[in-house]
């Protein structure tokens, strides 16, 4: 895992439905606290940096089936140069890193890209649907 210091917070747009955010970006460690851990709904975690050209590619196509699934689960994504701590909390080694969590803990999880049925699977099994 190549961790480098980070250039002054980016802003990035996210284009989501009005009034439906699916999405969030983990400000801090109480952020992620409060939005993912505590949170009663299924969360998967997109550990992803800048650099990474895959990110690039998995982020969106995982916001996408995440929207589809019209709030059931939720995506937190989180900047490993900016939360070097929560990646090493959990363990990523890699970006991308995705965690499926369901009441603060983590229940599932992949590295690497996965197409849009693979990840609809994922969703599916962390849903129970």
């Amino acid at each position: 895992l190549a961790l480098r210091a980070s250039p002054a917070p980016h802003g990035k747009a996210f284009s989501t439905s009005a009034g439906c955010r699916t999405t969030f970006n983990v400000q801090d460690g109480s952020d992620f606290q409060d939005r993912v851990v505590n949170n009663p709904k299924p969360i998967v975690v997109d550990f992803h940096a800048q650099w990474c050209g895959p990110c690039k590619i998995l982020g969106p196509r995982l916001e996408k089936m995440v929207a589809k699934q019209e709030g059931k689960v939720l995506m937190a994504k989180v900047d490993i140069d900016d939360h070097t701590d929560l990646a090493i909390e959990y363990e990523v080694s890699a970006v991308p890193t995705v965690l499926a969590m369901k009441n603060g803990d983590v229940v599932d999880k992949f590295v690497g890209i996965k197409d849009e049925d693979q990840l609809e699977a994922f969703l599916k099994k962390l849903i129970g649907a």
